[in-house]
């Protein structure tokens, strides 16, 4: 019997195969390939999905959030605070603009960054909260703004919510900036590392452009000390076919979570994911917690099931972070969950009855 994938990018690469290989090769005709016109296309029609002013299309999304905190001046000196549960990328992102991480817990129901707990973490250096919107449902930015106070400014981490919705507005217009990734796994994915930075701020958006093509906006002429962080001409092309099919494929993956709600309803072993009120999910990731987890993964594999976990150490029990000082029981809602989480196959092309074999091999695995 053949394996279940987490994720199925061939069958993403079957519905678009035809329109991306016209413009690719439109691009190789043309010899379009840096900062080609399907760059400027893809970043206008982004941003108009979005409801977003400004969008730049960079290399990926590290440096989405690198560039979107430095066009800010956050940097040497400050403090930004961000959840304990995300992708280490957040948190090196914060270093890579020379600022402090300061690590802080997450709610236990939805696992987004707690707005109580953002605020207990703020310092005399904060300068910035970057809150990331995980599994593919938003953050409550706006209680997170009101908990931080008007001083500190919010940033969104949105690579894992293109689509999503809080209370009818965008990820990634919901603060003042946001850095979002195209990784291939995303809803929204390129056909490698790509990114882009999204705000409503016309002057964080010109920084923000500088800084990612060696600071300059006159060919020799360099305004700022940058980086080379281009959106490839390519990977624009591929996310234009892509973004054409965003809101149908996120309506796709709703309906797959709806189905592994209702296969899961008998199985008490099983905790399920919630949607924080306010919320359009787009389900990313189908993410349940599970006693016992590291032996449940091992079983599904057995039965070529392609679960995974996102993810299994908080960014503060990182090696790579022990000069924070942070060590286990700091943050114990993140923690606790690490252990627990376990990300069950999810994609728009995946079957009711492959659904069906996911749940059937999940039961069989918690009640063994």
């Amino acid at each position: 019997m053949n394996g279940i994938p987490l994720v199925d990018l061939a069958w993403q690469h079957a519905e678009v195969d035809d329109e991306v290989r016209a413009g690719i090769d439109a691009t190789f005709r043309d010899l379009d390939f840096v900062g080609g016109k399907a760059v400027a296309e893809f970043e206008r029609e982004y941003a108009d999905f979005l409801g977003s002013a400004h969008c730049i299309g960079v290399a990926n999304g590290t440096d989405a959030l690198e560039l979107a905190l430095r066009a800010l001046d956050v940097g040497r000196g400050h403090d930004v605070v961000l959840p304990a549960n995300t992708f280490i990328a957040t948190a090196e992102a914060v270093v890579r603009a020379g600022a402090r991480p300061v690590l802080a817990d997450v709610d236990e129901d939805h696992l987004l960054l707690a707005p109580d707990a953002a605020a207990a973490a703020l310092t005399p250096a904060t300068r910035a909260v970057v809150a990331v919107h995980l599994y593919g449902q938003p953050a409550p930015v706006e209680r997170i703004r009101a908990a931080v106070g008007p001083d500190v400014v919010v940033v969104e981490d949105a690579a894992q919510s293109q689509g999503a919705r809080r209370f009818g507005q965008s990820a990634g217009t919901l603060g003042t900036v946001a850095g979002t990734s195209f990784y291939p796994g995303k809803n929204l994915g390129a056909y490698g590392d790509a990114g882009a930075v999204l705000t409503d701020d016309a002057e964080v958006a010109r920084r923000v452009r500088l800084l990612a093509n060696h600071g300059s906006d006159v060919r020799y002429r360099h305004e700022l000390i940058g980086f080379n962080s281009r959106l490839d001409t390519i990977q624009a092309v591929v996310l234009l076919a892509k973004l054409r099919r965003l809101a149908q494929w996120n309506r796709l993956r709703s309906e797959a979570a709806v189905r592994y709600d209702a296969l899961l309803a008998d199985v008490p072993e099983v905790r399920r994911p919630r949607v924080l009120d306010g919320n359009d999910h787009v389900w990313h990731l189908y993410v349940v917690r599970v006693a016992n987890r590291d032996d449940v993964l091992a079983h599904l594999h057995t039965e070529g099931i392609g679960a995974a976990v996102h993810y299994p150490v908080p960014v503060h029990l990182q090696p790579a972070f022990r000069d924070l000082g942070a060590g286990t029981g700091r943050h114990p809602v993140a923690e606790r969950a690490a252990a627990e989480i376990l990300s069950l196959p999810i994609h728009p092309g995946i079957t009711p009855a492959e659904q069906e074999r996911v749940v059937d091999a999940l039961r069989k695995a918690v009640r063994a």
